[in-house]
This record gives C-alpha cells, sequence and structure tokens, in this order.
C-alpha cells in the first residue's frame, strides 16, 4: 500500500472515530458495536505507530494523554468568564427580577432559559477551523490554567466538531465555556476500585472531577469517566445566536455535548416553578447539581445590562438546599437493632443539611469507621439527599489538629453488657443475648407473630404495653402473665384479657419448628426451622449441638451453624429457655413416619405463592413435607415446583424467567397421588 493511501486511510479513520465517539458520548445512540470500534482504533494505532509524525491533535489516540507535564500554563480567556450570583429562594429570584426589570423594561418581554446547574468545574474550550486547539480551567474569570491535554481524555469532548449533512458550519474560531464532572454511578465506580485497592477514596464526584483534570499526568485524568456539557459561546468569529435557547440548539448541532433537561419560559414566574420542580427532581439526574440556573433568553439584553461585582446582571443561581455541609463529630453512639445488629451513630454538631437540623447521621457500619479513618472529633462532610437519612461520608483530613481520637467498636453490648459477637467475613456486629433489653420489644413481636408462636390479639400496641409496665423481660415471660396484669393495662376488659390469655394459652401447642423460628437466631427462618426439627427432638437436644454437626445438615453454613451454638451458649438465653420449660413451651418434633410405599415427594423441592383454596399456608407446607417434599421460601434454579394461586405475585415471574415448572393446587395433589 502506497505511503498516500495509508495516509488516506489513517484521515479518514480519525474522522469515523470522532463520529462514532460523538453518537456514542454525546448522544448515546451507537451506531456500531465496541468490537468495531475497537478493531478501527487498532488499525489506526498500527498506521500511527509507522508515521508517528502523521499524528494529528484530534486522533482519538490521543484521548490516553501525553508525558506528564511539569506544571499548568497560564492562558488568558477571550472574555471575562463570570460566576453568578445566588438566590436561595422565590423571594430572591422575584427581587433580582425586580432590579433588572427597572433597569430595562425590556426584560419582561425577553423570556427565560432555565438550566440544571450541575456542580463540576468550569472548562473554556477553544476551536480552530473545527479542531479542539485548547483547554483552560476557569481560573480567577480572567486568566485560567492550560488542561489541554487533560481535556483531551474526555471522550464527551469533541477533537474535531462534527458537522453533520446540513447542519450548521463551526465558525472559524470558536470559545465555549463548560462543564466537567462525573456521573454518580462512576463516582461510585471510582471509589469501589480505590476501596479495593486499599488507596484513599474520594469525599464527592465535583471534587474528583477538579482534581482529577489538574494531574499533571494526563493517563490518570484518562482513567477517570470525566464528562462535559457545555452551554455558552464566550467568543466566535462570525455570527452567533443571540439568545440563550439559540446558543444550546447551535452548541448541540455542532456536536457538543450540552444538557437535555433545559427548559425555555416565557415569564419568571414560571421560570420559579421550573426551578423549584427541580428540588424534588434532582435525585433523577445522573450527575449533582445543587441548583438551577436562570438566563434571560434575549443574550444581547444580557449583555446591555451588563455587570455587577464579577456577577451578570442578566443570569442568577437558584441554590437548592445545600445536601452536603461539614460539621463537628461529637461522638458515636451505637444503636442495637431487633436482630441485635449494632449499628454506629454519628452524634454531631447540629447543622442544617436538606433544609433540616441535623444532630445525628448513619455512620453505616464499624468497617466504614475504619475504612474512612474517621475519628471523634474530625470535621466531616455530611450529606442528605432528598428524605433519605443523613449520612457522613468521611473525614476533612486537612483540618486535624491532632485532638482527634481513632474510635474502637465495643466489646460489649451497650444495653445489657454482654459480649459482642463478630463472624470473620461479615460486616455486621452482633448482641445474641435474646433479653437484651434494646431487642426486647421487636424480640417478641417476632416471637409473636403469624410464622412464629402465632399469638392472636398480642399486636404491636399491645407489646409495648407489656414491655413498659415491666409485665415481660423476654418472652417467656408472656407464660406467666396473669388477667390482674392484663387489667392494670388501659384498654384491657374481662373479655379481652381472657381472649389474649387463651391465644397465649393454645400458642404452648405449637410444634418445635415453630418455636425454633420465634427464638430469632440469626439466620435461623422457618425453612431452616424446620429442618433443624429433623436431626434435632427438642430444644435441648438442640442447645447441646456442635458446630461441626450442624454444618452436615444440608443448607447449614458456617455462619448459621456459629450463630446457633453462638445463641445457646449464651447464660442469659438459656435462662429463656429454662423459663419457657417451666411454662410447659416445650415440644418435641413429631415422630417422621413416612407413608407405606415411596414418598411421591421425594428429593423435590416447592415454593408456594398466592391463595390456595383448600390449604393455608402452613398446611400446605405440611402437606408436601408429609409426602416427603421440601418447602422453601425463594425460587431459585435448584426450586422444582412453584405452586400457585390466587394473587401470585413476583415469584411467578421468576419461577417464569429461569425456567421452574408452574403447577396450581390440583397438580400439587396430583403429583402427591400418583
Amino acid at each position: 500500500m502506497s505511503s498516500e493511501t495509508e495516509r488516506q486511510e489513517l484521515e479518514e479513520l480519525i474522522r469515523t472515530l470522532n463520529y462514532h465517539s460523538y453518537r456514542y458520548h454525546v448522544l448515546d445512540t451507537p451506531l456500531i458495536s465496541d468490537y468495531e470500534y475497537d478493531k478501527m482504533l487498532k488499525r489506526l494505532l498500527e498506521l500511527e505507530a509507522a508515521h508517528p509524525d502523521w499524528i494529528s491533535p484530534d486522533s482519538p489516540s490521543q484521548r490516553a494523554g501525553s508525558g506528564a507535564l511539569d506544571k499548568f500554563v497560564k492562558v488568558r480567556h477571550p472574555g471575562a468568564v463570570l460566576s453568578l450570583a445566588n438566590g436561595f429562594s422565590a423571594q430572591d429570584v422575584r427581587a433580582w427580577y425586580e432590579r433588572i426589570v427597572r433597569l430595562d423594561e425590556r426584560v419582561s418581554q425577553s423570556g427565560f432559559v432555565v438550566e440544571p446547574k450541575i456542580d463540576g468545574l468550569t472548562v473554556v474550550l477553544h476551536y480552530q477551523d473545527g479542531r479542539f486547539v485548547l483547554g483552560a480551567t476557569r481560573g480567577d474569570g480572567i486568566v485560567g490554567e492550560d488542561i489541554t491535554v487533560n481535556l483531551r481524555t474526555l471522550r464527551g469532548v469533541p477533537l474535531t466538531v462534527p458537522v453533520q449533512a446540513g447542519g450548521p458550519k463551526p465558525p472559524a474560531r470558536l470559545v465555549v465555556r463548560g462543564e466537567a464532572f462525573m456521573y454518580l454511578r462512576d463516582f461510585d465506580a471510582l471509589n469501589q476500585r480505590l476501596l479495593e485497592a486499599g488507596e484513599k477514596t474520594y469525599l464527592n464526584p465535583r471534587n474528583t472531577a477538579a482534581g482529577s483534570l489538574r494531574q499533571l499526568d494526563p493517563a490518570l485524568t484518562a482513567s477517570r469517566s470525566l464528562r462535559l456539557l457545555t452551554y455558552q459561546i464566550l467568543s466566535a468569529d462570525g455570527p452567533v445566536p443571540d439568545t440563550q435557547w439559540g446558543t444550546l440548539k447551535l452548541l448541540h448541532g455542532l456536536g457538543l455535548p450540552v444538557t437535555d433537561q433545559a427548559v425555555l419560559v416565557k415569564n419568571i414566574e414560571e421560570a420559579i416553578e421550573a426551578s423549584q420542580s427541580w428540588i424534588t427532581r434532582r435525585d433523577t439526574l445522573a450527575y449533582e447539581a445543587d441548583g438551577a440556573v436562570i438566563k434571560l433568553n434575549d443574550l444581547r439584553l444580557a449583555a446591555d445590562l451588563g455587570v455587577v461585582g464579577k456577577d451578570p446582571r442578566g443570569a442568577l443561581a437558584f441554590k437548592f438546599p445545600a445536601r452536603e455541609v461539614t460539621t463537628r463529630l461529637q461522638g458515636i453512639g451505637i444503636n442495637v437493632g431487633r436482630t441485635g445488629v449494632l449499628t454506629p451513630v454519628a452524634n454531631l454538631e447540629p447543622v442544617e443539611v436538606g433544609g433540616v437540623v441535623v444532630r445525628q447521621a448513619t455512620l453505616h457500619n464499624f468497617d466504614f469507621i475504619l475504612e474512612k479513618d474517621i475519628r471523634i472529633g474530625d470535621r466531616v462532610l455530611l450529606k442528605r439527599a432528598g428524605d433519605v437519612i443523613p449520612y457522613v461520608i468521611g473525614p476533612v483530613v486537612e483540618q486535624r489538629d491532632g485532638t482527634e481520637t481513632v474510635f474502637t467498636p465495643p466489646a460489649v453490648c451497650p444495653a445489657c453488657g454482654q459480649p459482642v459477637e463478630h463472624l470473620a467475613g461479615e460486616v455486621a456486629w452482633y448482641c445474641v443475648n435474646a433479653a437484651c433489653p434494646a431487642q426486647l420489644m421487636r424480640n417478641v413481636e417476632h416471637f409473636v407473630g403469624r410464622g412464629s408462636m402465632d399469638i392472636v390479639g398480642l399486636g404491636t400496641k399491645i407489646v409495648a404495653q407489656l414491655v413498659d409496665a415491666g409485665l415481660v423481660r423476654d418472652v417467656a415471660d408472656l407464660y406467666t402473665l396473669t388477667k390482674a396484669d392484663l387489667l392494670g393495662l388501659e384498654g384491657f376488659a374481662e373479655k379481652k384479657a381472657d381472649n389474649l390469655l387463651t391465644s397465649i394459652d393454645t400458642s404452648q401447642q405449637q410444634p418445635l419448628a415453630r418455636l425454633i423460628n420465634a427464638l430469632g437466631i440469626r439466620g435461623v427462618g422457618e425453612v431452616m426451622a424446620a429442618d433443624l426439627t429433623r436431626v434435632y427432638p427438642d430444644l435441648e437436644a438442640l442447645s447441646r449441638t456442635t458446630f461441626e454437626e450442624l454444618q452436615r445438615i444440608e443448607g447449614v453454613g458456617p455462619n448459621i451453624a456459629q450463630a446457633i451454638v453462638d445463641w445457646f451458649a449464651r447464660p442469659a438465653n438459656r435462662e429463656v429457655l429454662d423459663k419457657l420449660r417451666d411454662a410447659s413451651v416445650w415440644p418435641r418434633a413429631a415422630q417422621q413416619s413416612a407413608p407405606a410405599g415411596p414418598q411421591p415427594l421425594a428429593g423435590l423441592t416447592f415454593v408456594v405463592t398466592g391463595t390456595l383454596q383448600g390449604f393455608s399456608r402452613e398446611t400446605v407446607k405440611e402437606f408436601i413435607q408429609q409426602y416427603g417434599g421440601k418447602v422453601t421460601d425463594s425460587v431459585t434454579k435448584k426450586t422444582d415446583y412453584l405452586v400457585a394461586g390466587e394473587s401470585a405475585g413476583s415469584k411467578l415471574e421468576k419461577a417464569r424467567s429461569l425456567g421452574v415448572k408452574i403447577i396450581d393446587e390440583a397438580g400439587l395433589r396430583n403429583l402427591a397421588t400418583d
């Protein structure tokens, strides 16, 4: 192949690859597969390796960045890159409008464009004859820093303006303003990679984007998934639109990325309404936005209004309530959940965030505190998004003064003083004391629930009354309640007391599997409880089991086995068992007597969903187990049959997607009698 032919091929590859990069990263409408793109890029790299003097600045190969820089060169902007005045309420916006309409009555006829205010880093891009030749930071608005090599690594920055057939042609010289930022998903993925590599993570997308663009090594910038949206023409040779709406349309037509969230409105009230609508919808954006920008649509009018200080009079930033603030971490408290999970809670110096005053926030778990190196006394970054519980993002290490103290997870439960448990490979720390006062109400609610001891009439309100009155200090105390105890509670009369005591007495006859489930042992639900009764005839036998014996039972892994052993080893739990035995709540597993002949459902696993006419949820399980089958709660690839009744829900869809056989009640009976 001749040199001229290769040169033409190289130039065509650059044009084609840049066009497809624009389709993929700007329009999000790719026309070719990644494989086809990579194949063309490989060929381009081969040609450039053979002819390095042919490499042009707009080649896709240059996105990887050149060698590391010694420093950033200062760049003077062709015009002032201004900041914006802020408004924090509808009243502030109206006051701004009234000021500028007094200066020029044409304002009332202008209309406005409302755009999301992206929380990123302002950049200025220069194009010459359609090619990207210079990129800079905003700096002080007059002079910025040359970060051209870093901006080339952004996939959304066209290295050559991809003019469409019949579309606008770029001016010979074009200087545009935009915002570089990170998608939230890319920020989370980056932090996950850093965490797995044992490196320091970032606090928020804005700082990450700014830091990434100011790296002296462009290869590091290239490794970050930065994005770009443009919104202003700072300078150009030749005519440009005289409206903001027309500017956005031109930039989009030239292949430069612009927001698809901007709206054109007729008056200031519509602008306020559009801005306020984003306060509740900001979480639907793929990126962080800290406000909305209200701009006069008439750019000539905006220019005539001039500036005040460094702020143009023709635009205003309507700031959303802050979602990220810094405050002092005064201490770390511990909450104990129903299942015994210990959760650290940040006790904070009060601060307003997201429109509310926050004094406490979640710290997720103890591993999070360790990984982020969060210390008591730290200045911490706090976030509250929408109605989500506020949470600590991490410490502001630069503000440490040496008085901060390292936090150590508790060795004992703060509520009951019993030793806590932390299993290898698990994030959570647990208190496994069944009588722990912090867990008591929720433990009792679980114990009396339908899938456990099924004590009818003992709802959340009555459980709270019993606990608050000191009548129930653990679940076994339910069986020592008297009529006099109940009549002393608000809302109880003779009949109500008698009914509840009858329901409690009836629960004494519940089978062993229900009692095991009711104890609330971590990892032991209805199905696991039933499996345990096939091996252990009563709670005494189960309490004497070993870690090794338990792991020989199908479905019992090391964590569940350890949880069972630890639960029965606790003196407080043994006391509860003794009280249950004294109250005659001590069922034995029924002898498993198989019917004569082979069991037709032996070796088959069933899941039941929906409402069956001839069975309750409990009796259908008993029926399946009677004929040798096994019942589980979740549909998996190992499920043989889904028994579907009326109003079957998501389990039905999952069974269909996995190819699990679906039968009705009649089908189940036929299987059992065949």
